[in-house]
């Protein structure tokens, strides 16, 4: 499905998110998560940096990189997309979000949030998160279907990651530290 045909329909929302990776002065890859703040859709969540497509993006990658400059505090120049990864849906909350693999150039001393968007801004060790050790399961309430559901998640210290964030990371971390991105 092309952009232009999924912006013509109207019972889906298209996103886009940016997965950005690093390597620290040890050389460990890294990647920037956040953690959404309590209001929206997936208040609370911890999630990739990105949004909604706006009229204006001249593509999904220019929303990746829009949503993820304003969200970390960066310019498009602190970034360079190195990837596009096939559209992935969301299972209850009817958007279609193309995720992005992006190395970042440097890492600011400090990040400057979107305090409106981002409650937290993760810093994550990627070997870390792709461990087995932080695989588990969890029940969740799902109001939408008015149903608990255990699911797979990853835990980041006192962070949980699941849902689309882990469906898109699961076959993207192995690769990222098997070397497949020039990061």
């Amino acid at each position: 499905m092309t952009d232009a045909e999924v912006r013509g329909a109207r019972t889906v929302r298209t996103a886009a998110v940016l997965i950005p990776f690093y390597r620290d002065e040890g050389g460990a890859l890294r990647m920037v998560l956040i953690e959404r703040t309590p209001h929206g859709v997936h208040g609370g969540q911890v999630a990739l940096p990105g949004g909604k497509h706006e009229p204006h993006d001249r593509d999904m990658r220019a929303t990746a990189v829009r949503e993820t400059c304003e969200e970390l505090g960066l310019t498009p120049g602190d970034l360079d997309v190195l990837a596009e990864l096939p559209a992935v849906r969301t299972r209850s909350t009817g958007y279609l979000v193309w995720p992005f693999v992006a190395r970042l150039r440097s890492v600011p001393a400090r990040w400057r949030p979107a305090e409106r968007e981002v409650a937290d801004v993760l810093d994550v060790d990627v070997a870390e998160v792709a461990a087995p050790s932080a695989r588990a399961e969890q029940e969740m309430h799902f109001a939408s279907w008015d149903t608990t559901l255990r699911v797979p998640v990853r835990r980041i210290g006192r962070h949980v990651l699941w849902g689309l964030t882990l469906r898109i990371l699961e076959p993207v971390l192995p690769r990222a530290l098997a070397g497949e991105y020039q990061v």
